[in-house]
C-alpha cells in the first residue's frame, strides 16, 4: 500500500485545496538537438560500474525529465541551460542507481511505508519542508501550513491529499520517492558515521601533536642554489623513478587544444548597405502615419518584432537620441545611428505630462498563476470581475481600508512582526507611501500612479493579478516621451562569410600540423587561445560558443590534428590538438619532465645530504654547521606538528615530523625536504598540558570526521565505479 493511499484511508473527504507547484524529483550529486554525431552506429552513452549505458535509455530519461520541468513551470520550451541542467541530474541519478542504489540493496537499507508516512505526514521531513515552502522566503505555503506557528500542518496535508487531481497525485508521489530516497541516504551515511571511532590513544596522539610546542633553530640549503642544469640524470634513474610512482601520475582523461579565431563581422561595404536601406526606412518613417501604422511598421520592419509601448522618462532610453527625442516635436525621427552592433531609425511617437512623484494604496486581486500567492484559486476573469465589483462599491462610498483587510491579497498589508498595533508601515491599509519613476515596484503600478491625478480609481494589471489603486496625491510634473525604434542588427553578408571561412580554411590547410600551426600563428601575429585540461563533460569553453562540436571533434582526433574551420557564433575557429591524455597512469613520455625535475631534486638533497654528514662530524653546533656551509642559522619559535611548514617556506612535513618526536638540546639529522635539506636542533620544548580525562578531545575530533562521511563516502563509491562518460558524442 502506498503512503499516498494511507493518507486517504486515514483521512475524510475534506475541502480540497489546489494549485500546489512541487519540484519534480531528479536526484542530483550528492547532497550536493540531441541526436547522435556519431557515423558508426555506437550506442553506448557511458559506463558506470561496468554496466554499459544506452544512448536510447538515456536519451528515454532525458526527454521525461523535460517533459516533467516543461509541465510544472508551465513553460513551452527550454533554455540550452535548463537542458544542459537537465542531462547533468538524469546521469547523475543513473549514477545513483548505479553505485548507491545497489549499495543500500546490499545492506537491507530500505523505508517502510509506514515510515514514509510518518516522514510525509506525523513529523515531516526536511525534505518535504523545503519543496512545500517558498524557495525565496523559506517560509512554509499557506496551503500546508499552520496559521498560528507557521509549520508544516498534518491535517492540512490530509485534507490536500483527499482531493488531488492526477496531475498534483503524480507530483505528491514524485515527491515521497524523493523523500524515500533521501531518507534512505540519511540512513546509509548514519550507518558509517556510526561506525566511526576515535580511541583515546589516538584523541591523547593528537592532543598532544596540538599542543607540544618546541622553539627550534635550523639551518636549510635551497634546492635552489644548485642549478637544475649541472644535474644530468641518466636514463636507468629516469626510468626507475617512474617505475616507483607510477601512482603519483594518475590523471583524468583530457585533451589540450589551441585555437584561433577568426570574426565573421560586417565588411565596410556590408555596413554601407545596411545603412542605405535604414535611410529608404527612415525616409518612409517621416512620413506621416496614424499610431497604428507606426507600430505595424515598426513590428514588420524591426529584427526584434517589438514595440515599446512604455512612455520614458529623461536618462531612461538610448543616450543617442535621449536629448533629441524630449527636446522634438511629435512626429521626430532620428538616424540611422548606429548602437551596439546594430543600426536604428527612432521616432518620437507620442508625448504626455506625469507626476514626478505620486502617493497610491491598493486593492491586490490576484488570480492562479498570477504570482502573488500559489494558493491562490479564483481565475483571471474572476479577479477582473472582482475588481470592478468593488470599484463600484468604493465609487459609492465604500471604506477603502476596509476594502483592504476583507479583500486584498497583498501580503504587505499585514503587520511585520518588528512593528506594533498603531504603528506605520508600508502596506499598511494597502498604502505604499510615495513613489516616483525610479522606484521598485512593477512599471503598471508605478504608471498608474504617476499618469493620474489626485483621487483617481482605476484597475491595473501586473505579473501579481489586478490592482485597484487610489491616486491619494501628486507631487511635480515631467514629459514623457514614448518612442518607436527599428532595430537592423549589422551583420556580415554570405559574400563577405564566405571570404572570411575562406581565409580560415585556407590557413586550416596549408597549416595542418602542429608544427605548421604554431610557425604561422607567430608569423601571422594571430590571438592564439589555449584550452588547459578539457574534459569531454565540458560544457564551456572561453571564447567559443556552443563547443559541444568541438570537444566532440578532440576526443574523436589524435594529438597533432588540425581541424578545418568551425563555426561558432560569430567566428570560425581553427584548432589543433597539442596533448591528449587518456584516464590512467600517464605514460612516461607525458610526464618525464615532471619525473626528472624529481628526481634533479633527489640527486641534491644526496649532495646536499653528504655535506651536512661532512659539516656535522665531531658533534659540531648548529652555529658551526651553518658557518662551515655559509647558510644562515634560522630560528622559528612555537612550532609544532600540526604547524605542518618551517615560518617562511612551504609545507615540510617530512621536517615537522621529525620535530616532533625530537627531545630538547638534540641534533636531527640531515631531513630531505620539499625545498631543501634541513638540519634543525631542539633548543627547547614546551609539554602540552597534562589532560586527565580525553572525552573532549575524542568528542571535537568525532565531530570534524563525521560530516565528511556525507560527501567523502559517496565520492569514494563513484571513483570505484570507474565511471565513463560519452555525453559530448551524442549532442548532448
Amino acid at each position: 500500500m502506498s503512503v499516498l493511499e494511507s493518507l486517504r484511508k486515514r483521512s475524510g473527504l475534506l475541502v480540497g485545496i489546489v494549485g500546489l507547484a512541487i519540484l519534480a524529483f531528479i536526484l542530483t550529486d550528492f547532497f550536493g538537438g540531441q541526436g547522435s554525431m556519431f557515423s558508426g552506429g555506437e550506442t553506448t552513452v557511458g559506463e558506470i560500474a561496468g554496466n554499459s549505458i544506452d544512448i536510447n535509455v538515456f536519451k528515454r530519461k532525458v526527454e521525461e525529465a523535460e517533459s516533467t520541468q516543461l509541465r510544472n513551470n508551465q513553460k513551452t520550451s527550454l533554455t540550452p541551460e535548463e537542458k544542459d541542467g537537465i542531462v547533468q541530474q538524469v546521469w547523475n541519478q543513473m549514477i545513483n542507481e548505479q553505485v548507491m542504489v545497489k549499495e543500500y540493496e546490499k545492506l537491507g537499507i530500505s523505508i517502510s511505508d509506514e515510515e514514509l508516512f510518518d516522514l510525509m505526514v506525523t513529523h515531516p521531513h526536511s525534505a518535504l519542508v523545503r519543496n512545500l515552502s517558498d524557495p525565496q522566503t523559506g517560509k512554509v505555503s499557506p496551503m500546508f501550513a499552520n496559521a498560528q506557528t507557521g509549520q508544516i500542518d498534518p491535517a492540512k496535508i490530509r485534507e490536500f491529499t483527499a482531493s488531488m487531481t492526477d496531475e498534483q497525485e503524480q507530483q505528491w508521489m514524485q515527491l515521497e520517492e524523493y523523500v524515500r530516497q533521501v531518507r534512505v541516504i540519511e540512513k546509509y551515511n548514519n550507518l558509517i558515521k556510526k561506525g566511526l571511532y576515535v580511541t583515546t590513544s589516538a584523541a591523547k596522539r593528537e592532543y598532544v601533536a596540538q599542543n607540544t610546542n618546541a622553539t627550534i633553530r635550523y639551518v636549510l640549503k635551497n634546492y635552489k642554489l644548485v642549478a637544475d642544469s649541472t644535474i644530468k640524470p641518466t636514463a636507468d634513474e629516469l626510468n626507475a623513478y617512474y617505475t616507483a610512482h607510477q601512482n603519483e601520475y594518475k590523471q583524468e582523461a583530457s585533451r589540450i587544444m589551441e585555437y584561433v579565431a577568426y570574426e565573421i563581422a560586417p565588411s565596410a561595404e556590408d555596413i554601407e548597405e545596411s545603412k542605405k536601406a535604414m535611410v529608404r526606412i527612415a525616409d518612409d518613417f517621416k512620413v506621416s502615419k496614424s499610431f497604428t501604422e507606426d507600430s505595424t511598421y515598426i513590428i514588420a520592419e524591426s529584427e526584434l518584432r517589438n514595440f515599446d509601448q512604455a512612455y520614458h522618462t529623461p536618462g531612461t532610453i538610448s543616450p543617442f537620441i535621449d536629448t533629441t527625442m524630449f527636446k522634438s516635436e511629435v512626429g521626430a525621427v532620428v538616424g540611422p545611428y548606429e548602437e551596439n552592433g546594430s543600426l536604428k531609425v527612432s521616432k518620437l511617437l507620442a508625448t504626455k505630462m506625469s507626476a514626478d512623484s505620486a502617493k497610491v494604496r491598493h486593492i491586490l486581486l490576484a488570480y492562479k498563476d498570477s504570482g502573488a500567492d500559489p494558493s491562490i484559486t479564483r481565475t483571471k476573469e474572476q479577479a477582473k470581475a472582482k475588481a470592478d465589483s468593488l470599484l463600484g462599491a468604493l465609487k459609492k462610498g465604500g471604506k477603502f481600508s476596509e476594502f483592504v483587510d476583507k479583500f486584498s491579497d497583498d501580503g504587505g498589508k499585514k503587520m511585520p512582526p518588528n512593528k506594533k498595533e498603531g504603528e506605520e508601515y508600508m502596506g499598511k491599509g494597502g498604502d505604499y507611501g510615495w513613489l516616483n519613476a525610479k522606484s521598485g515596484f512593477v512599471d503598471p503600478f508605478k504608471n498608474a500612479g504617476l499618469d493620474g491625478k489626485k483621487g483617481d480609481l482605476v484597475i491595473v494589471e501586473s505579473n501579481f493579478g489586478y490592482h485597484l489603486m487610489e491616486v491619494l496625491d501628486t507631487k511635480g510634473s515631467q514629459k514623457k516621451v514614448q518612442v518607436g525604434s527599428i532595430e537592423v542588427k549589422l551583420e556580415a553578408s554570405s559574400k563577405t562569410k564566405q571570404m572570411i571561412y575562406s581565409l580560415a580554411d585556407e590557413f586550416s590547410r596549408k597549416n595542418n600540423t602542429n608544427e605548421l600551426f604554431q610557425k604561422a600563428v607567430v608569423e601571422q601575429k594571430m590571438d592564439k587561445r589555449v584550452t588547459e585540461k578539457l574534459k569531454e563533460s565540458e560544457k564551456t569553453i572561453a571564447g567559443v560558443d556552443s563547443p559541444k562540436p568541438l570537444i566532440f571533434w578532440a576526443y574523436e582526433n589524435k594529438q597533432g590534428t588540425v581541424s578545418s574551420p568551425q563555426e561558432h557564433g560569430n567566428k570560425y575557429i581553427v584548432a589543433v590538438i597539442t596533448d591528449v591524455r587518456e584516464k590512467g597512469i600517464a605514460p612516461y613520455e607525458q610526464v618525464k619532465e615532471q619525473v626528472a625535475a624529481k628526481v634533479i631534486q633527489e640527486k641534491k638533497a644526496e649532495m646536499f645530504t653528504k655535506e651536512f654528514v661532512a659539516a656535522m662530524a665531531g658533534n659540531a653546533s648548529i652555529d658551526a654547521i651553518g658557518a662551515s656551509l655559509k647558510l644562515p642559522v634560522e630560528q622559528a619559535p612555537n612550532v609544532n606538528f600540526m604547524t605542518n611548514q618551517i615560518p617562511g617556506s612551504n609545507s615540510e612535513p617530512a621536517v615537522m615530523g621529525t620535530v616532533s618526536v625530537m627531545k630538547a638540546k638534540t641534533m636531527s639529522k640531515p631531513i630531505a625536504g620539499k625545498e631543501g635539506v634541513v638540519v634543525v636542533f631542539v633548543e627547547s620544548v614546551v609539554d602540552a598540558p597534562v589532560l586527565k580525562d580525553f572525552k573532549g578531545p575524542q568528542k571535537s575530533q568525532m565531530q570534524n570526521i563525521q560530516p565528511r562521511v556525507d560527501y567523502e563516502v559517496y565520492n569514494a563509491l563513484k571513483e570505484n565505479a570507474n565511471i565513463v562518460e560519452h555525453l559530448t558524442k551524442f549532442g548532448f
